[in-house]
């Protein structure tokens, strides 16, 4: 049973935080469901394991929280689908790298049902949009825009953190961050690309697609 949970306005990280903290251990005590939390945050950047303080190029332009979820820097803020992801991931198989692919999976199902390819690429994790339109980079690479980024942590196999799909954020608010660490190629969202796609489209869309790439063994 996978409980499902939207809330409305602005949650502010720490508040996250702790609620995701709560139920990870419910979840591990066998006293909650699962969970699906859908939530918008206020503009922040947060640093993963891995990130580079290089990588933080505006650091007072908004709050800055240290995060354990795996990854490096990124931008959560209105017009931003943050999904957390509480899951059993013994349930499903026990394999973390498999089960980071299935949340690759389910942001490309949900972006399949706006007619957006998302694509993944080796040694990124996150998922991705062609841009062809746009001119290559210096040395001849196709253009590629980041639609969605991926992080999450485990305790007690119990996953949580989860994932972000830009629905329609401000993208300059990414300018502050060397988003993912990842240089050359930009950030897009579904309304940038052109779709008319509200949040709520958007979580229909998740829910819809949800029971295809995730089952409990």
């Amino acid at each position: 049973m996978v409980d499902w949970q939207i809330s409305e306005g602005l949650t502010p990280y720490p508040d996250a935080v702790a609620q995701m903290e709560d139920r990870v251990a419910a979840i591990a005590a066998g006293t909650s469901d699962e969970l699906i939390w859908l939530v918008e945050h206020p503009p922040l950047y947060t640093a993963g394991t891995s990130a580079k303080p290089a990588d933080l190029t505006d650091p007072h332009r908004f709050p800055v929280f240290q995060t354990r979820r795996g990854g490096q820097y990124t931008y959560h803020g209105p017009g931003q689908r943050v999904v957390y992801v509480m899951l059993d991931v013994r349930r499903r198989g026990g394999d973390v790298r498999k089960f980071v692919r299935d949340l690759e999976a389910w942001v490309i199902a949900t972006l399949g049902r706006f007619n957006v390819r998302g694509e993944t690429r080796a040694g990124r994790v996150g998922v991705w949009v062609p841009r062809p339109e746009k001119p290559p980079l210096p040395d001849g690479t196709p253009r590629e825009d980041k639609v969605a980024a991926i992080g999450i942590r485990l305790r007690k196999w119990i996953s949580f953190h989860g994932l972000s799909i830009n629905v329609e954020p401000d993208l300059s608010h990414f300018d502050g961050i060397v988003p993912c660490g990842i240089t050359g190629h930009g950030v897009t969202s579904l309304v940038d690309l052109g779709l008319p796609v509200t949040m709520a489209d958007v979580d229909v869309a998740l829910r819809q697609t949800f029971s295809g790439v995730f089952s409990a063994d």
